[in-house]
């Protein structure tokens, strides 16, 4: 499986952007009397700086935080990577580097060090969300106005009508159960003894009393 390349002209435009400005912060380097690996370590720290500073302002707009101590830090990285570029266009001798050019060139691994310190290791504020187990400031409360009506209970079905030869019959059978037992029949025995439906039953029992 063969893979095309197809050159970005955003990607070309910065890999030359960056070989440039990284060669005039060498140059810089050098000149201000940083000589050997000590010139290739300046460019590399400036771009370092560039590129935290820059991650630390996505982050912290994501998080809708404050983000000025980061925009302080990119400026700085970004005054000396341009600094560099504009020094190096003619502006300055690079035979004869004036005593603060020098101070400042000697001075940047602190102060690199120092910015790159606080973006990576100083917390980002979050926004407080409500957690899900915090009561909440007002509860809620569900009130019943006094004034509503109550609905009514549904009333007790009507005994279903008996016909008066099985009533009378039903008497004799209760009255001769309290004769021989010499208490009132209950529903199951007048059940049984009459052979009618439960329902029934109780309708005949609800009119014996």
């Amino acid at each position: 499986m063969r893979s095309s390349i197809r050159p970005d002209a955003v990607l070309v435009q910065a890999v030359i952007a960056g070989a440039l400005s990284f060669a005039h912060l060498h140059d810089i380097a050098e000149a201000a009397g940083q000589h050997g690996w000590k010139a290739w370590a300046y460019p590399v720290s400036v771009d370092l700086l560039l590129v935290a500073a820059w991650r630390r302002l996505r982050i912290l707009r994501a998080a809708d935080a404050p983000m000025r101590s980061a925009w302080i830090w990119f400026t700085v990285a970004l005054v000396a990577s341009l600094g560099a570029n504009v020094a190096t266009a003619g502006l300055l001798d690079l035979h004869q580097v004036p005593a603060w050019l020098r101070i400042l060139v000697a001075g940047w691994p602190a102060l690199a060090f120092l910015g790159g310190t606080f973006l990576a290791h100083n917390p980002v504020p979050r926004a407080h969300v409500p957690a899900e187990s915090e009561p909440a400031s007002e509860p809620v409360q569900e009130v019943v106005d006094a004034s509503d009506p109550v609905p009514a209970l549904p009333a007790a079905p009507a005994a279903a009508p008996v016909a008066p030869p099985l009533l009378a019959h039903a008497r004799k059978v209760a009255a001769a159960h309290l004769t021989a037992t010499g208490t009132a029949i209950d529903l199951d025995t007048l059940r049984t003894r009459l052979g009618v439906p439960a329902p029934l039953a109780e309708s005949i029992a609800a009119q014996l009393t």
